[in-house]
């Protein structure tokens, strides 16, 4: 008998429908055919055990199972369950009549219970745009895939449960979640707060204009400044995730198999903090099988980069495209896939190896050493960064202050209305969201300076060798200042206070 049951293959960030037919005919034998990989030649054991432990056995009988289409590499355990229910209903173990009608997916274990999967999400959005009737995995996974609504999504502890689901039509309810209200229940909910910071006020000031545009930052200053503790809170400022893209950003982290057990829809934006170790394959990644890295993950978020100087050369450099184009390409030679990757990048670094602003007089570092230190990092990739601040130690006196500095959500409620005049702005362009995303052609219509602004800057591009990527990004960071203080027009004192964010770009600011 032949019967079809389906699963699906998740490549990139997307997900394909896999049909899976098993003919049970004459012979003693079990041939799996379709492009598996190891882990899927090796379900015919785990199946084998968990439906004995279940009182159903695999027939002794001619078996044959392909996985279409066969052109397409199928990965890892989570077949075990598809698998096993097209062998019990082509052996009529199972009322073989609405397997079809279902996308089933799960690993199992050898007693029959059910483990969580990897891309829940992706793969019920496909098995709603494909018309299933349903979607039946791993309870763990239930809450990721029942933010898709127009689909019955079904949580199972084991194999049991599904088999009574198909053979009496019991066992298995529709998990119904109201996805917008989860998602508001949950927004901005943060346990760090920029009240905790004391003094830094000019360091807060270029991170709310940072937040504002989603511009680039990096921070400068001797250990202990605080530098850390105003990137971590970052993400307090950020205007809150819209549905769509926590719907896009969840499913990045659902692919990577981040998402925790029983977690719906991420709720706030990503921060990403790798050690300065990290590999470029894990940074952007890739591997044979390609994988999102940590610059996919921090898609929508920040990406922090701490002690920038450490990470290595070639590491660095693999940023620079991703930061221009917000999207990273792997290629292989079988598959090309594209990760999202419109992140913040946001990176901090000592002045100096011995970590103190140098001072000839003073210093123990010399200074081809500190030349060298900072050398580090490229050039190319510090014109890609849009501020760059420098962080001075806290006096006592503020340290001890009992005054409470500035909250989060006052600063929050700036940084929204700057991003719902870009959004405004913006409406009519496709992929435009904030400033930091202009064009060149589009800073031609937006970014227009008077004559006293274009001689400010005329003075500042020569005193200073600015390239023109720095004079762009003088430009957005302007607009994103005005904006800040709701003006229509960029004004000299907004392109004043842009060109001091630009301090690397001046010889001997150290």
């Amino acid at each position: 008998m032949l019967v079809k049951t389906y699963g699906s293959a998740v490549q990139g960030v997307d997900a394909q429908s896999i049909t899976i037919e098993v003919n049970i005919g004459k012979g003693i034998n079990f041939f799996l055919v379709g492009l598996p990989d190891n882990a899927v030649k090796e379900s015919q054991k785990r199946i084998d055990a968990a439906l004995k432990n279940n009182d159903y056995k695999i027939p002794g009988k001619g078996i044959t199972i392909n996985m279409a289409p066969a052109d397409i590499r199928k990965e890892g355990s989570a077949y075990d369950l598809p698998l096993a229910i097209g062998i019990l209903a082509a052996s009529e173990q199972v009322k073989p009549e609405s397997v079809g009608d279902y996308v089933i997916m799960g690993e199992l274990s050898l007693d029959g219970e059910l483990r969580p999967i990897k891309g829940a999400l992706p793969i019920a959005i496909q098995a709603r745009k494909e018309g299933f009737k349903g979607f039946i995995l791993p309870e763990q996974n239930a809450r990721e895939a029942a933010i898709v609504n127009n689909l019955d999504v079904y949580g199972a502890k084991n194999i049991k449960e599904v088999i009574d689901f198909f053979d009496k039509g019991e066992g298995l309810e529709p998990l119904v979640l109201n996805t917008r209200e989860e998602f508001s229940k949950n927004v901005n909910q943060f346990d760090l707060d920029f009240q905790d910071v004391k003094g830094q006020e000019s360091v807060k000031r270029a991170l709310e204009i940072s937040a504002a545009g989603s511009h680039n930052i990096i921070l400068i200053g001797p250990p202990g400044c605080g530098k850390t503790m105003l990137a971590k809170r970052i993400p307090t400022i950020l205007p809150p995730l819209t549905l769509e893209e926590a719907l896009e950003t969840t499913k990045i982290h659902s692919v990577s198999g981040y998402l925790g057990e029983n977690t719906g829809l991420l709720t706030s934006r990503p921060f990403r903090h790798p050690h300065h170790t990290v590999s470029d394959v894990a940074l952007v990644g890739g591997g044979s099988n390609p994988k999102p890295g940590e610059i996919s993950l921090a898609h929508n978020g920040i990406l922090f980069l701490d002690e920038l100087p450490e990470f290595k050369r070639a590491v660095l450099e693999v940023l620079r495209q991703p930061i221009e184009d917000g999207v990273v390409t792997i290629s292989r030679a079988k598959i090309t896939v594209d990760y999202p990757a419109s992140f913040m990048l946001v990176a901090s670094m000592n002045p100096s190896p011995s970590g103190d602003f140098y001072d000839p007089e003073t210093s123990n570092d010399s200074e081809q050493a500190v030349l060298r230190y900072l050398n580090k990092v490229s050039g190319p990739l510090l014109d890609r960064i849009d501020l760059h601040i420098e962080v001075q130690p806290v006096p006592f006196e503020k340290l001890s202050s009992k005054r409470a500095g500035e909250s989060s959500e006052s600063i929050r409620e700036r940084v929204v209305k700057a991003r719902e005049l870009q959004i405004d702005r913006f409406r009519s362009e496709p992929n435009i969201h904030n400033n930091s995303q202009l064009t060149p052609k589009l800073m031609k219509k937006h970014c227009q300076i008077d004559e006293a602004g274009s001689q400010l800057l005329k003075n500042a591009v020569d005193k200073f060798g600015l390239s023109a990527r720095s004079y762009n990004r003088i430009l957005k960071v302007s607009r994103t200042i005005a904006d800040l203080e709701q003006s229509e027009s960029i004004q000299p004192n907004h392109l004043a206070e842009a060109i001091q964010y630009r301090s690397l770009d001046r010889e001997g600011w150290a």
